[in-house]
């Protein structure tokens, strides 16, 4: 009987709940693909990562059908691409431009580490680098960029951080013709981790082993449906609860990641449970804390049931796998949510709350629409802020915004798919840029000194 109900509640969780595997990631080395001459990096490039990834998209369907289990993204992710160390824009273009032939050649639906970490110091070839993104995102098609910018043991590079605002103007203008979509496929990390399998942040670490398959899980809609039974319970009982939803959609998670790795005879790398919504109705987190007891997502209270929902979730994953790795928690991106999307149309949920939240979340700010006249220096400002927020809390922290082009606040912006919509957020007018064009480095906090 007992495995009868185990049996039922699984499909239920499929079915009805919008159980899914997020993301089967394969990471891939490229070191041994890095020479001086560009065209040759470029061809060494396409042609590892589409020898290697030939059967991931067919053996993760294959094994999503077998099991019953939705794969939703089949991803990839490379080593940062800085390090093949560029001298000129086109060389760094060919790179990008190989990236994304390859994702498109093994029918991936998203490949990242178009990245570099500079969150010490920057040399003339991530100068290069960062010079070359916006052009690199608005010539591909399924490649994202990221960028590790701070970290609790070496503070936050200033430098860099005055570069993002730029950059990301830049990009918005060069994908202007497609909702400025570019600006929604790079985010700036601080503590970014190195077996990260969702993008737009993916890239596989130089401490990563030569190839590997990574996963990401998720399942809003089975922690709502699992709490709705629970008007009068306490919010330990909510906190428990949530642990024993976490630990059953681990294990789901864990079975579909390590039959796909070991049919393509890959390494098993890491378990990322993160709730991470989509556009469809009950697959959101801000529903999850509206069935705790808040009117809306935004409300006060909400940072606190927050960060009871990412404790719970983590320490549920950590009893149903030895492999729980990469953000692990709770994602909160506003256009992926139609709640989130909700409560900022309502006025409940506003940029500085989003904030004041991420500092208990899996992330950061995550897909959020802005004016497209938002200012350079302000959007680098958005970046400081949550730069400081996962240094100083020894957490990752990431900002994805988007300046729409030619919007303003109160608009509404639809990019289809996962990306989902979004309407445009009302940001702080005041000025930042005395403070932003200082440069400089944010030293590491005091409690950064462990050695």
């Amino acid at each position: 009987m007992a495995i009868y109900s185990d049996v039922m509640e699984t499909i239920e969780m499929l079915e009805k709940e919008h159980l899914d595997i997020r993301t089967t990631t394969m990471g891939i080395s490229l070191l041994d693909c890095f020479e001086e001459d560009g065209d040759r990096t470029a061809r060494l490039i396409y042609d590892k990562i589409t020898r290697l990834a030939e059967h991931l998209v067919s053996t993760a369907d294959t094994v999503s059908s077998e099991y019953g289990i939705e794969i939703v993204n089949k991803r990839i992710s490379v080593t940062p691409i800085a390090l093949a160390c560029a001298s000129n824009l086109e060389d760094w273009l060919k790179y990008a431009k190989a990236l994304d032939r390859a994702a498109g050649e093994v029918g991936v639906d998203i490949i990242g580490g178009y990245s570099v970490l500079v969150q010490k110091g920057i040399t003339p070839t991530d100068e290069s680098f960062i010079e070359s993104v916006p052009f690199a995102l608005a010539e591909t098609e399924r490649m994202c960029s990221s960028i590790n910018l701070g970290s609790t043991k070496a503070g936050i590079n200033f430098d860099a951080v005055k570069k993002m605002g730029p950059l990301i103007k830049k990009t918005a203008y060069l994908t202007r013709d497609n909702n400025s979509f570019g600006c929604a496929k790079f985010v700036a990390f601080a503590n970014a981790v190195e077996d990260n399998p969702f993008m737009a942040g993916a890239f596989h670490g130089i401490g990563e082993a030569e190839n590997v398959i990574n996963v990401g899980v998720s399942g809003p809609g089975v922690v709502k449906t699992a709490l709705e039974g629970m008007k009068d319970a306490t919010v330990d009982e909510l906190a428990e609860k949530i642990k024993i939803t976490a630990f059953k959609i681990t294990r789901a998670g864990q079975i579909v990641g390590r039959e796909v790795s070991k049919r393509l005879g890959i390494p098993f790398g890491i378990l990322d449970l993160s709730l991470a919504p989509t556009p469809a109705v009950g697959d959101s987190v801000a529903e999850i804390l509206e069935v705790m007891g808040l009117e809306r997502c935004g409300a006060h209270g909400s940072t606190a049931a927050l960060a009871m929902l990412t404790d719970a979730v983590k320490k549920g994953g950590l009893m149903a796998s030895s492999s729980v790795g990469g953000l692990s928690g709770a994602f909160i991106p506003v256009s992926e949510d139609n709640r989130m999307i909700a409560a900022v149309e309502d006025g409940c949920l506003t940029f500085d709350k989003l904030e004041a939240m991420t500092s208990v979340c899996s992330v950061g700010l995550d897909m959020i629409a802005i004016p497209g006249d938002t200012p350079e220096d302000t959007i680098s400002a958005m970046i400081a802020d949550e730069a400081a927020i996962g240094v100083i809390n020894n957490k990752t922290t990431a900002v994805r915004v988007v300046p729409v082009y030619g919007m303003k606040a109160g608009d509404k912006v639809d990019w289809g798919g996962l990306f989902g919509a979004a309407p445009v957020m009302e940001v702080n007018g005041f000025n930042s840029s005395g403070f932003i064009r200082r440069g400089g480095r944010i030293p590491a906090p005091v409690h950064s000194f462990k050695n």
